[in-house]
Parts: structure tokens; C-alpha cells; sequence
């Protein structure tokens, strides 16, 4: 058996592309059975505009950022109060104070410099765009944090700095499982819905 469909590619990364990761997302909804789409929200304008969207068709995981923003000059916590609110009064999942995972090693903010295996991971997916590298990480949040069940299959979405510009379908899993021996337990990115070419 084969699958014919349309897949999206912007011509550029960025949040001029969210509306199109939005409806490209809920178009295919109607051929996959998921029960979560989990979203990168730092906000959670992104998140709103999905909930807006897709309405209770699914449960929506709205994960905002890491408290390491701080060490990159950010704010924290970055969720709008308004718009936390308001997604959990829709009964969007949000994950607001969550530890980023391919931030993580020791060696990330330390003085000497050397490869660590979640930066190797990282970089890999970075060349997809950081669109992927969001939407992998988010979809492991929720898993590591105890927000949906692992192992099953998710629709992820992440962006290049604000708003969406990609989306996948993917198995979701923990991070210490993301190349696991067990081949129904290991990270496995089944479909691309929407990505921007250029990087």
C-alpha cells in the first residue's frame, strides 16, 4: 500500500507561516487517528490560534519554554497569563515550566567544549530546521513530563523562533529512548506535514 498526499514547503522559516502549519495540521487530522497534536508555545499566541482552529476535535499540548531562557538574555516564565487562562479554560494541556532537552548536558553552559550526545541530536535535527528540532524536543516534553502516554503517534508542531513553520507526524517517546534497542519504543518521525526549505 502506498500514501499519496500533499505536504507543504515555505520557502522561508518563520511565523508568516503559521497559519498554513495550522490548517495543513488540521486537514490531515481528518486521514490520521492521534489523539494529541503537541505545540510549541512560548506565549501561547500559537496555541490559541490552534485551539481556535481545531476546537476539542483532539487535546492540544501547549509547551512553552525552559527556565534557561534567562541565560540567553529572555524573560521567564514567557507564557501570557491571559492566554494561559484562557487555553486551560478550552482544556488545552499547557506545559509551562518544563526543562528543555537538547539543552541539557553539563557541557551546554560549561567551559570546556566538547560534543555531548543531545547536542549531536540537536544539530542533526537542526538540519531540517529548528522548526523540527522544536517539534521533536516538544513531543519528548510531553512525554518526559508526564503529559501524555509514550509511544504512540502525536502530530508536533514547532516554529523558528516565534510562531509554527513545521509540523510531523512522529512517534513520541521518552528522551532516554529516543534510540532505543526495542524498535516500537525509539523516536521514529513517520510523516512531514509542513517544513520551510531554507534553514
Amino acid at each position: 500500500m502506498k500514501l499519496i498526499r500533499e505536504d507543504i514547503y515555505f520557502d522561508n522559516p518563520g511565523k508568516e507561516n503559521t497559519d498554513e502549519v495550522i490548517k495543513a495540521v488540521k486537514k490531515r487530522l481528518n486521514d490520521v487517528s492521534v489523539k494529541y497534536v503537541i505545540v510549541a508555545s512560548t506565549t501561547g499566541d500559537t496555541a490559541l490560534k490552534l485551539s481556535d482552529a481545531l476546537g476539542d476535535s483532539v487535546k492540544i499540548v501547549s509547551v512553552s519554554e525552559s527556565a534557561y531562557m534567562v541565560e540567553w538574555g529572555a524573560k521567564y516564565p514567557c507564557m501570557n497569563p491571559d492566554n494561559k487562562k484562557e487555553l486551560e479554560k478550552r482544556g488545552v494541556i499547557v506545559a509551562e515550566k518544563v526543562p528543555y532537552l537538547f539543552h541539557s548536558s553539563p557541557l551546554e553552559g560549561g567551559k570546556w567544549s566538547a560534543p555531548s550526545p543531545d547536542m549531536i541530536i540537536r544539530e542533526t535535527l537542526y538540519s531540517f530546521g529548528q522548526g523540527m528540532k522544536v517539534a521533536v524536543e516538544v513531543a519528548m516534553i510531553a512525554v518526559a513530563c508526564g503529559y501524555i502516554e509514550p509511544f504512540q503517534d502525536v502530530i508536533a508542531i514547532g516554529g523558528s523562533g516565534r510562531g509554527a513553520d513545521t509540523a510531523v507526524l512522529l512517534r513520541a517517546t521518552f528522551p532516554t529512548l529516543i534510540f532505543a534497542k526495542d524498535d516500537n519504543k525509539r523516536l521514529i518521525i513517520k510523516e512531514i506535514i509542513a517544513m520551510p526549505r531554507n534553514k
